[in-house]
């Protein structure tokens, strides 16, 4: 019988390197004291309303301020989002 034709094997080749994907970073530097700063507010309205038996920051808001507190307490989550 005939010797079957020995293939030559392909030599290895890499592949082909990926461009490194191009980041473009905004900068967000604001978003981190707005955070803190709103939720600061918020717990300081909630607390000054309390310690003044709600006579302050708006007597006329009454109960009414404890949802402008956590308002900016919510405000401070919804601008968290946007920290990278």
């Amino acid at each position: 019988m005939p010797k079957s034709r020995i293939r030559k094997k392909a030599d290895y080749t890499p592949p082909p390197s990926k461009q490194a994907a191009v980041i473009k970073l905004e900068n967000r530097g604001w978003v981190a004291p707005v955070m803190l700063a709103m939720f600061v507010i918020g717990l300081a309205w909630i607390v000054v309303f309390y310690v003044t038996d709600g006579s302050l920051p708006l007597d006329s808001l009454d109960n009414w301020n404890i949802v402008v507190g956590f308002g900016f307490i919510a405000a401070g989550f919804a601008v968290s989002t946007q920290w990278k």
